[in-house]
């Protein structure tokens, strides 16, 4: 397993991963390790994604399994009683399968295992390992990875643990957090300049000026946040504009009309070929006063540029350039890198949280044994003496019951504490193995 990457991210032989280490488990690659014609081969279809849990199940040293395939990450995440022959089966399974040659697979590939791969699980649900941090895909895709293995059976008690609080951490992230509060595409500005200028635009007809992609995201996005019908469409061809219009639920128009369609609208999205301004001063100051001065708010996504810039100094005309978005971007991205410090800290506490759950979890079958054999003794020899001393109440016999649980909890009580932390430098195993010999419990 040399070569890979490790919970660090940098090149060299995972740290501490070998034979006999058990726990979960992840290996991947993702947009920082590996080029897009590599994550492209090796994404996995739904049906590639089921067959290959069920291989994996049928590994005698894997417990659980997981697929995460998105355009940025293949990841598979396991609970598996040995961490070497994990990677290795694994790796060798997506180098078969996907026709890969072992040495560039690994080349580009990352282990986490134990408290880091619970912290990348965390991480990656959160957005904060995304391409562009505070994007809201990612928890989608991982929620519907997490169905699909659930729908398999190949997830147990570990994993759900797992996914459940990484969906619980991304949504206080979200919560306590402004890492996805700030605009950072094109589109997404659009949006939000546009609200700024309107405080609400839930009423505000649209009307889009081309086809360019940027502008149909941007469309998109608005159309989303209003709840209004009216939406245009302009376009040089007009077959286009029809097109278009018919999948935003809209009206097209042509070129030609967007003067008369000037005193109506109040948000005009543009992104055309035309090497001219297609809007005007000219057309813009004579149709504010039919406006009665309501605002007129240009985005311009086209380069070169087709809103003329001099319209801002019309008043509540509102031009804003691909530049201007640039810049709302930029600054947005700045503030999600500083909210993303918070959410570090966030992921860090859960990180914690999920290793003491993780660490107990062997304690608590010894735990339970143990309580249900006092429980056994104590109310046998209960019953005992219940029957030398009857007659009893149902409040006398109530009385005893109580008395013998209290007895079990405060015998247990030192016990549970010691062998759930019996200290940094011994091996807990150890003691739980002892504890049941001592106590003749059975497997």
């Amino acid at each position: 397993m040399t070569n890979l990457q490790n919970g660090n991210g940098e090149p060299g032989t995972p740290p501490g991963v070998g034979p006999n280490m058990s726990g979960i488990f992840l290996v991947g690659v993702n947009h920082k390790t590996a080029p897009v014609e590599l994550r492209e081969k090796l994404a996995f279809t739904d049906v590639q994604t089921q067959t290959a849990m069920e291989l994996l199940r049928q590994s005698s040293h894997i417990s659980e399994a997981m697929i995460i395939s998105t355009c940025n990450r293949v990841e598979v995440v396991l609970v598996t009683s040995d961490y070497g022959l994990a990677g290795n089966t694994v790796l060798s399974f997506i180098s078969k399968t996907k026709s890969i040659s072992p040495q560039r697979l690994k080349a580009a590939a990352y282990i986490y295992t134990g408290d880091a791969a619970v912290g990348h699980m965390f991480r990656v649900a959160s957005s904060l390992d995304s391409m562009m941090i505070g994007e809201p895909q990612i928890l989608g895709q991982i929620k519907t990875a997490y169905k699909t293995a659930v729908n398999h059976k190949s997830t147990g008690v570990i994993l759900n643990r797992l996914m459940h609080k990484a969906f619980s951490v991304a949504k206080r992230i979200r919560s306590e957090t402004g890492i996805g509060g700030h605009a950072v595409s094109i589109s997404y500005a659009a949006v939000e300049l546009a609200k700024k200028i309107f405080g609400s635009i839930d009423d505000k007809i649209v009307l889009l000026v081309g086809a360019g992609e940027m502008a149909e995201l941007a469309v998109e996005h608005l159309i989303v946040n209003t709840t209004s019908k009216n939406f245009f469409v302009a376009n040089r061809t007009f077959s286009v504009g029809v097109e278009l219009a018919g999948r935003f639920n809209g009206s097209a128009i042509r070129l030609e009309e967007i003067p008369d369609k000037l005193a109506h609208v109040d948000i005009i999205i543009s992104s055309t070929g035309s090497p001219d301004f297609v809007i005007t001063k000219n057309q813009v100051k004579p149709i504010m006063r039919k406006r009665k001065n309501r605002p007129l708010f240009f985005i311009d996504i086209a380069v070169p540029r087709d809103i003329d810039p001099d319209i801002n100094r019309i008043s509540n005309a509102y031009v804003y350039d691909i530049d201007d978005l640039q810049g709302v971007i930029h600054e947005n991205i700045e503030t999600r890198n500083r909210e993303s410090i918070k959410a570090e800290r966030i992921v860090d506490e859960a990180v914690i949280k999920f290793t003491d759950w993780y660490e107990n979890l062997e304690v608590v079958p010894t735990i339970i044994a143990l309580r249900k054999k006092l429980r056994v003794i104590i109310e046998a020899e209960l019953s005992k003496t219940m029957q030398t001393l009857q007659p009893l109440t149902p409040e006398d016999q109530h009385s005893f019951k109580k008395m013998a649980d209290a007895m079990i909890n405060k015998i247990l009580h030192d016990p549970t504490v010691f062998l759930k932390n019996p200290g940094p430098h011994r091996n807990k195993s150890v003691y739980l193995n002892f504890t049941r010999k001592l106590f003749n419990i059975d497997e």
